[in-house]
Formats: structure tokens, sequence, C-alpha cells
């Protein structure tokens, strides 16, 4: 009877979690918003042929990131290279290292036994069917009945931040083992079964190996919590071992986030003004991106989003006499005071703890989600036993608190635009319904006695609220439109050579086609080459951005990165001819030659770039990073035949002729054959970073941090083979 109770439970969820997926699974498109990027993004963006309709353009990153960064680990994978390090971004970055990458995921599988979109459509899919699935086995655990279980379990399987994150495939999986692993513990508790201490353990690495730091931050403080409310040392021990299986992750994010520019600033970021907690049941109060009638805020950062029924749901759990409901209220208001821009969000920027206090401090409500879910699970089966005894008294003094509640979040949001007054009427239109519909399925059951009908119809209603708002966000797009071929990019990779490609170009093009650019956008990067293509605004030191690096379009220090990084492409919109913002292309036809135009853009090569690896023989050494900066960028220094070095390479320094020929370059390794007439240094325009260790003729050689980033190696006169690999984590 159990066993049917949980598959009829199990199916609930599956069957809305199709519903939901139905446009992939049923209609062939796929959930990418392959109309934003082919509207958005260049080279599409140009071409009148694929505009047309966009239903969601709030989630850049998917395009800008993780989309082309999963392309490039499954295609280093099956060169039988484990993808630590991505060359195609920023002159060389980490790329396992930066956690977003989700290099060790193992729903990599999926790419490997599926056309890459489908395994991407796939991966995407199974975050709200696991999260409910996990949910619902957490609730049963604490025994639950079935029907709250879904209810909770349908609550946090489409809740805000599952959502709005789902699209990228990272989030969602680092949060949606916590239930789980509170499954586990809880489990353990009753069964003294030691075959769940090892699934809590198997949790840990799971969230950490799916892309997301902070949030698997939260769900491992979360776990550790739970633990210790419990008492359960086992617990504790277990969740060691599953941080030992997880530091293959951990160990090299941590090593970068110490060579980045994100480990030196703190500031807040996207905490929740307080007057937007009313989209905690009207999601689109402040209006919503899909319909382009958003005004205030950020929707996917600050979505708190559970449904008007399952937090009026949780109040009633405040009837609850037994313990277990005491750490999800203090977990909910604990994340949902810190998510806020409070007092508490400057307290933790001024104790700059690595990764908390400089990530988005909005990202913690969705244990606030969580919490509330849960919370309604408990609160059911309250109102469950009310409705059974009759006792209305009880349900309407909670009905009546949770009215005053309601109407406190909506009084602070009254300072709405007077021409924004109608989005936030309508958007209350279909919460206050669902809430009239539960007070009304109430006042039936004191009338036809009905209670388990009721039940039931109540489970309903709350999945109605959270279907709507999921399907409204979620973009199927066309397959035919994720990522169309265009002729501009095939001559791109036909003729970039070991070069690099400057332009206006992101991940999109280089990480997933392999066509290496000197910009970038990530969280993590090397805050040393930030450093080094900022300065080349003015010639003199200048800080790296927080998330971005890119090079200046004006000015004759970027002739000097364009050169020394070995760009030979140029990437130029014809419509920018002419024009202030665009690099000057057209006004140096000796130095930029055309070698392809369509009617959209044109390439061009760039005659005075160095190669990506050459031999130099004079060097200077300066110690202090600033002036190193300014040396470089003033007009009497050649970098064509000087390296600047920050330590002596104990040799002397020469005049001599060479040659360096790259043989094999992949992400992890590069063999380059040397000759020289003399004792010198080889150059290569890929960042300095540690974990990278050199080979001359077979034989371990220092790497030096040469011109302020890139890498250069000591190597004797004659033929020589250099070997650079890639083989620590750390």
């Amino acid at each position: 009877m159990k066993l049917l109770k949980r598959a009829k439970a199990f199916v609930f969820i599956f069957f809305i979690w199709f519903l939901f997926s139905s446009p992939y699974f049923l209609f062939g498109k796929v959930p990418y918003a392959s109309t934003y990027q082919v509207n958005f993004f260049p080279p599409w963006a140009s071409y009148e042929r694929f505009h047309g309709p966009v239903k969601n353009n709030a989630m850049p990153d998917v395009h800008g990131q993780i989309f082309p960064w999963k392309k490039f680990t499954i295609d280093t994978y099956r060169l039988g290279q484990i993808p630590l390090w991505n060359p195609n971004n920023f002159g060389g970055n980490p790329h396992l290292a930066n956690f977003q990458s989700a290099v060790l995921s193992p729903f990599n599988i999926l790419f490997f036994v599926l056309p890459f979109i489908d395994a991407w459509s796939i991966l995407i899919l199974l975050q709200p069917l696991l999260a409910g699935l996990f949910m619902y086995l957490m609730l049963r655990s604490f025994k639950l009945s079935s029907i709250g279980s879904l209810v909770g379990a349908t609550s946090f399987m489409f809740c805000g931040f599952l959502v709005t994150w789902m699209a990228y495939g990272t989030l969602g999986y680092a949060i949606l083992y916590l239930p789980l692993s509170i499954f586990a513990i809880q489990k353990f508790i009753n069964t003294k079964k030691k075959k769940y201490l090892l699934l809590l353990t198997l949790t840990i690495p799971l969230s950490i190996f799916s892309g997301h730091f902070q949030i698997s931050i939260y769900f491992l403080l979360t776990t550790i919590l739970f633990a210790i409310f419990k008492r359960s040392f086992s617990s504790l021990v277990s969740i060691l071992f599953g941080l030992l299986l997880g530091l293959p992750q951990v160990l090299p994010s941590y090593e970068l986030y110490k060579e980045s520019v994100r480990s030196s600033i703190f500031i807040i970021t996207e905490a929740i003004p307080f007057k937007y907690l009313s989209t905690i049941f009207a999601p689109d109060f402040f209006g919503n991106p899909v319909t382009r009638n958003d005004w205030f805020g950020h929707y996917a950062e600050w979505s708190s989003f559970v449904g008007i029924i399952p937090l009026s749901l949780a109040f009633f759990s405040l009837l609850q006499k037994r313990g277990d409901t005491v750490f999800f209220w203090l977990l909910g208001i604990f994340s949902l005071v810190l998510s806020l821009n409070s007092p508490f969000a400057i307290v933790l920027v001024h104790l700059k703890i690595p990764v908390i206090s400089t990530s988005s401090f909005s990202r913690i409500i969705v244990l606030t989600s969580f919490s509330i879910a849960a919370l309604a699970a408990f609160g059911f089966d309250n109102l469950s036993k009310l409705l059974g005894k009759g006792d209305y008294r009880k349900i309407y003094k909670i009905i009546l608190f949770v009215t005053i509640i309601l109407m406190l979040l909506l009084i602070t949001s009254i300072q709405i635009p007077s021409d924004k007054i109608n989005i936030a009427i309508k958007s209350l239109r279909i919460p206050l319904s669902l809430l009239a519909g539960f007070v009304g399925l109430i006042l039936l059951n004191s009338r036809i006695k009905k209670p388990n009908h009721i039940l039931l119809l109540i489970l309903m209603l709350s999945s109605v609220q959270s279907f709507l708002f999921a399907s409204k966000w979620m973009p199927f797009d066309p397959k035919n439109l994720v990522y169309p071929n265009l002729p501009i990019i095939e001559e791109m990779k036909k003729n970039v050579g070991y070069g690099r490609v400057f332009g206006n170009l992101g991940a999109e093009v280089s990480s997933y086609y392999g066509i290496p650019i000197i910009d970038g956008y990530d969280p993590l990067y090397i805050q040393r080459y930030g450093e080094f293509v900022w300065s080349a605004n003015q010639g003199f030191f200048e800080s790296a951005q927080r998330s971005v690096v890119k090079a200046p379009r004006r000015g004759e220090q970027v002739s000097r990165v364009l050169d020394i990084m070995g760009v030979s492409l140029i990437f130029h919109p014809i419509a920018d001819t002419n024009m202030g913002w665009a690099f000057p292309v057209w006004e140096d036809p000796n130095r930029f030659t055309k070698i392809y135009q369509d009617n959209k853009f044109a390439l061009y090569k760039n005659n005075t770039a160095l190669p990506r690896a050459m031999v130099f023989y004079k060097f200077e050494i300066q110690k202090n990073k600033e002036l190193e900066i300014a040396r470089f960028y003033k007009s009497n220094f050649n970098f064509r035949d000087t390296l600047l070095l920050e330590e002596n390479p104990n040799m002397q320094k020469s005049s001599g002729t060479g040659s360096a020929t790259i043989t094999y370059y992949s992400p992890d390794v590069i063999k380059i054959d040397v000759n020289s007439t003399a004792p010198g240094l080889l150059f290569l325009s890929d960042n300095f970073y540690p974990g990278w260790e050199a080979r001359v003729n077979g034989k371990t050689s220092k790497i030096y941090r040469a011109d302020y980033t890139f890498r250069a190696v000591s190597i004797p006169k004659g033929k020589s083979e250099v070997e650079f690999v890639l083989k620590k984590l750390l």
C-alpha cells in the first residue's frame, strides 16, 4: 500500500513536470533561448533573416558563459583531456576552476550519448523533476502525509529561484540536493542504516560539482546545521567525507579565487529591498521581463516566489508541536534577513568572508523558499487535522493572520508610479483568486464534510500558480536557431591559426567554436590579465574590473595589446566603419589587409601581430607592478625585441636569431619546436598561472612571468622541444 501511494505521488510529480516540459518532448522546441541568441548576439544579430519575437531576454549569461563553456568542456573531454584550461577567453583562463563550467558534473555523460542540444535540454529539464522528487522524499521522511508532501514538493520544484535560474543548469543543481541530504540524515536517524550516510556523503560532491560555489556553500551550511540540530555526529563525519570528495573542484577554485579580481572586491550586490517581498506570492508585482513591463528590481536575482497557497499553509505549521518545524522557521527567517538590503548585508561586506562577501546576497533567498515549501507541507497536515476535527475557529484565526501579513507586504510596496499601478493590480489577480479559492474550499468543507476531496483540490490550486509561473518564464525555442552556422564564423575558424581574434565577440563564439579572443566575461578571471588589458586605456596602471575584460577600441596602447597577444584577425562590422566607437581598422591599409567580406562583416588580417610563440634575447627586470605596466606601454619600449621580467632568468642578454613553431596546441598541452643561435627566452602570449609546468628537452624548466601576465622559459642554443603541460590542479 505504501509503495502504491508513493508511486501515485511520483506520477503526480512526473505529470506536472512533463506538462511543463511538453514543448520539448511533444513539439521539438528546446529549453534554450535561441531566439534571444540570434536577435541579440553578434554575429547572428546582424542578419535580418534571424530576426523575430523573443520570449525571454533576461538570461544573457547562458549564452555568454554557461552554454559555450559546456560545449568547450565536452569537446575537450573528447580529446582525452580534462578541461582544466580554456585558451579561448582572456588570453587563456582556468576552466575547471571557474566552478560554473561544471567540468566534473556526472550529468556531462548525457553529452556523450545524445546530440549536444538534446543533452542540454535534458540537463535543464531534469532540475525541477529531481527537486520535486527529492523534496517529496525529504518531507515523507518527517512522517508527513503524501498530499502534504506533494504540496511542498511542487512548491519547491517551481519556486522562484529554481525557475529563474533553471536555464543555466548550474545554480539549480547546486541546491536541489539539499532535500536529499536532509532526507539522508533523517532516514539514518530513524533507521540507523549506513546506506543513508553513504547517500549523504555523495550529495556533497554532487552539489559542489554542479557549478555554483556560492549556492553549494548555502547547501553545505544548511546540511551541517541540520545535522547539528539533530545531534547526529555520524552525519557530520559523512559530510566531512563528502567534502573530501569535492576537493578536486574546491582546491583549484580556491586557487583561482586568490588569483582573481573577485577576491579583492567587497561591495553590497543585489540585496533585496524590503518592498520587493510582495513578489513572494505575486511574482510579477513589479512586472516581468517576459512581458517587457518590468520596471523595478532584478527579477532573477531577487526572485523569492513560492506561491500564495504554500505561503498561507506555512503559517499553519505554527500549530505544530514537534521540533522539526523550528529548524525550518529559523532557517527561513535567517536566510530572509540575510537576503535583504539591511545592516546585516553591510556587516557581511566588512567581514570580507571569501565568496559570501563578494557574491550577490539575494541568492540566499533560495533557503527561504525551501523553508516555506517545507513548512507548507507541515502546515497542510495541520490544516488536514483541523478540517477533520471541524475546528474552524483556529483555521479562521490563521487565515486572518495570513491576510494581515499579506496586507503588510503589499503596504510596503504602495509607492508605485501612477503609470505602473495597472501592472501591480494585474499581478494580483491570480494570487488573490487562488487565495479566495483556498478559503472557499475551507468554507465548502464546513458544509459537505469531505476533507479528503477538499485537500486534493487545495493541492491542485497550489500547483496551478507554480506551473503558470514556470511556464511563463522558461523559454522553449526553435532548435534550428541554436547556433546556426554562418560563413563569417567559418572564415574565422579557417584563418585564425594559432593567433587570436579581436572584435565584438564573446564566449558564445570563442568557446563554442574554439576561436581565441582577448576579451572575456567571467566572475573569475586572472587579475593580472585584467590589469594588463585595462591599463591600455591610458598607458598606466589601471585596476581590473569586477567581471569584464575589454580591450579599448581606440588609442596607441591598444596596438601593443593586439600585437603582443598575436591577434591575427580583426572582426569588423561594416556598419561601424568611420564610427568613433569602433576599432579603426580602415585607417591603416598597410597594417590591416581585408581577407573576407559579406554584406555585414569584414575580416582583416593584422600584418604586425607577433606570433603566439617567439624567441627573445633581450629583457629588463622590473619588480614593481605599476612601473612594469607603465614601462610596457611607454612608446620608447620596444616590446617586439625585449621582454619585461620580474626576476632574473640567470642568463646573459645576447643577440641571436631564432624561430618557434607550435606543433601541437590543446587546452592542457602545448608543444613548441625552437631553433636558436644563442641562449634565449621562449615567450608564449598565454597567461601565466600556477599549475603550468614547462619542460625543455624533457627537463622541467622554470616559467617566468613575462610582460606582466604572460609566460617565458629559458631555452638553450640549438634545437629544443618545449612543452607546456597543465598537470596540477593547484
